[in-house]
C-alpha cells in the first residue's frame, strides 16, 4: 500500500462531468454512451484491456477527440467551447527522445498553453518552471538532454511540464509502462503526494496488482463504462471477466487484493513429456530388479541413469513450508 491509509473518494462538486458521451475518430467510435463525475481531490484509475477506449477518455477531456453525441464540462467550461486547462502527460513510447530539447526547455513548454501568439517567457514563468523542478527533485537536471536521464527522470520532467501548465488536474496515460519496479513505485508515490496536495488526477494502467488496487478510486472500461467504484468493490473475477473478456481469479489475502491471471495450456502441456520421461526412467530403473548394486553392470552406461538421478534429486529436495497454506483461513476467495 502506498499510504498507510489511501485517500477516499471527495464528496463536493465534480471537476470533470460526463455526460452521455459518444466520441471516436474519424467517424468511427471508441467510446459509447459514457456517463461520469470526477470529483475536486480524486484520484481515479482507469482500467480496460488495449483498444477499451482509456486514452480516448484522457484525450476526449483535452478536448482533442471528436464529439458525435453528449458533453464533457471541465471546471464548468465544456470543452466545445473551450480548450480545458489540464496538464497531461503522454505515454513515454510516444516521446521523440532524440529530439534536441532540455529538461528546462521541456518543463517551459507547459507555460505555451496559454501563449499561442506571444510564446516568449517571463520572469513568472521561469520562477514557476523553476519550483516544479524543485518540487519533483530535478533541478540539478535542468540542462542536461532528455535523453540522458532514466525513465523516472524523464517521467518526472513531463510531470513538471504538466504541473506548469495546469496545478488543479492531471492526467497521465500509462505513466508506469515499461519502467522497472523502483521507478514505477517512485512515480506512483510522487502522484499520490501531488494528491494529498489536493491536484485532481486521472491516469490509465494495465497494472492492476501494482497500480489499480491501491488507488481509491477505479473506472474500468471496454467502449462504455462497465463498473466503478473503490478497488474492493470493482476488483472481482465477474467484472474483470466483463472488461478483459478472460478468467482473472482475484483473491482477499490480509487486507490485499490480489488478482491471478490464470496460466496459458501450453505453459502446462509443455512440462509433461519432461514430466512423464521421467517416471518412466523411474519406472523402468526399478525394474531392473533389486541387482542394480551388485556390481551387474548397471553402474555405467544405463540409458536412464541420468533421469533417474534428476527424479532422486526432484524427490529428495526439502519442501519449504508454504506461508500461504498456513494461513489459508484467511484468504477469501471472490
Amino acid at each position: 500500500m502506498l499510504h498507510p491509509m489511501p485517500l477516499q473518494r471527495h464528496e463536493g462538486h465534480a471537476v470533470v462531468q460526463i455526460r452521455g458521451l459518444t466520441c471516436g475518430y474519424d467517424k468511427r467510435e471508441v467510446l459509447s454512451d459514457v456517463t461520469l463525475d470526477i470529483m475536486e481531490g480524486d484520484f481515479v484509475g482507469l482500467l480496460g484491456p488495449s483498444g477499451s477506449g482509456k486514452t480516448t477518455l484522457l484525450r476526449t477531456i483535452l478536448g482533442a477527440v471528436d464529439i458525435f453525441q453528449g458533453q464533457v464540462v471541465v471546471e464548468g467550461v465544456p470543452t466545445s467551447q473551450q480548450r480545458t486547462k489540464v496538464g497531461y502527460v503522454p505515454q513515454l513510447e510516444t516521446i521523440d527522445w532524440n529530439f534536441p530539447v532540455t529538461v528546462q526547455e521541456v518543463v517551459m513548454m507547459g507555460r505555451t498553453m496559454d501563449k499561442r501568439f506571444f510564446p516568449w517567457y517571463s520572469r513568472e514563468d521561469r520562477m514557476l518552471a523553476a519550483e516544479m523542478m524543485e518540487r519533483l527533485g530535478i533541478s540539478e537536471l535542468a540542462n542536461r538532454h532528455i535523453r540522458e536521464l532514466s525513465g523516472g527522470q524523464q517521467q518526472r520532467v513531463f510531470l513538471a511540464r504538466a504541473l506548469v501548465g495546469s496545478r488543479r488536474i492531471l492526467l497521465l496515460d500509462e505513466p508506469t509502462s515499461g519502467v522497472d519496479i523502483k521507478t514505477r513505485d517512485d512515480v506512483m508515490h510522487v502522484l499520490h503526494e501531488l494528491n494529498h496536495q489536493g491536484i485532481t488526477i486521472i491516469m490509465t494502467t494495465h497494472e492492476i496488482n501494482a497500480v489499480a488496487v491501491h488507488l481509491p478510486w477505479i473506472v474500468c472500461l471496454n467502449g462504455r463504462v462497465l463498473a466503478e467504484g473503490p478497488p474492493t468493490e470493482v476488483i472481482t473475477s465477474e467484472i474483470l471477466k466483463l472488461t478483459y473478456g478472460a478468467d482473472m481469479p482475484v483473491i482477499r489475502y490480509q487486507g490485499m487484493t490480489l488478482v491471478a491471471e490464470s496460466p496459458h495450456a501450453y505453459g502446462r502441456h509443455a512440462e509433461e513429456p519432461e514430466i512423464q520421461k521421467l517416471e518412466a526412467a523411474h519406472t523402468n530403473g526399478s525394474d531392473q530388479g533389486t541387482d542394480h548394486g551388485s556390481g551387474n553392470g548397471h553402474g555405467h552406461g544405463h540409458p536412464h541413469d541420468h533421469d533417474h538421478d534428476q527424479l532422486e534429486e526432484l524427490e529428495h529436495k526439502p519442501v519449504q513450508p508454504n506461508p500461504v497454506q498456513d494461513q489459508e483461513q484467511e484468504v477469501e476467495h471472490v
